[in-house]
């Protein structure tokens, strides 16, 4: 089984040595390298090749905006999960837009690091449930005042108009006939707008989608 390879990023050797620990149990995930600073975070990846980098953003020397930076300019497509204390919505929308998959509060990394690796690493963007509220208010209000969905997010911005339109339909718990009906398209075209739904979304059925939207204000 091939593993997947992932270098760790953050000023703090308790905190690597802790992800390291969490990592270590999983068949899959190999940490093949740490850095202390993003000076050194760039040099590795001059010479060296991770699936995936967990990278701080307050990093000494060099934080992890430039690091990112640096990539972008160097073309360098690497898969990068921000880890951080702060989960102000600006910061999360800048670091997207500069390239990184997926943005983890460090409160929440015990839990969430395997699945956001596993995610990021098959091609897809992972948040953890507090920042994808922040984002999805955010990308509500958004449309709400404009009419146009935030172009920060790819994660949110993959939701086409009549998807959002479905999934607050779903959330006030109108069935598959009358969301046709009231969006004017067939049955066919609404389930297929719910799965992609639940899949965009990474909820296991309607419920959830549900759940999700009321959560999110968008109901």
């Amino acid at each position: 089984m091939k593993k997947i390879k992932v270098h760790i990023a953050d000023d703090h050797q308790l905190l690597i040595d802790g992800v390291k620990a969490v990592l270590s149990s999983e068949d899959n995930i190999e940490t093949v390298g740490f850095s202390l600073n993003g000076e050194d975070v760039i040099t590795w990846f001059e010479s060296n090749q991770a699936d995936v980098l967990i990278l701080d953003i307050s990093m000494p020397i060099v934080d992890g905006i430039a690091v990112l930076q640096n990539f972008k300019k160097r073309k360098l497509n690497q898969k990068v999960i921000i880890l951080s204390s702060y989960d102000d919505t600006k910061l999360i929308q800048e670091v997207l837009k500069i390239g990184a998959s997926g943005f983890l509060a460090k409160k929440c990394a015990a839990e969430n690091i395997v699945d956001a690796i596993n995610v990021v690493y098959n091609g897809k963007q992972y948040f953890s449930e507090s920042i994808q509220s922040k984002l999805l208010a955010t990308f509500s209000s958004d449309y709400s005042n404009t009419g146009e969905y935030s172009e920060y997010s790819s994660f949110f911005s993959s939701l086409t108009p009549r998807e959002v339109d479905v999934l607050q339909l779903i959330a006030q718990q109108f069935n598959t006939r009358e969301i046709g009906e009231k969006l004017h398209i067939s049955i066919n075209t609404v389930e297929t707008h719910r799965k992609k739904l639940i899949s965009k979304l990474n909820v296991k059925n309607v419920a959830g989608l549900a759940v999700y939207a009321a959560k999110n204000n968008l109901v």
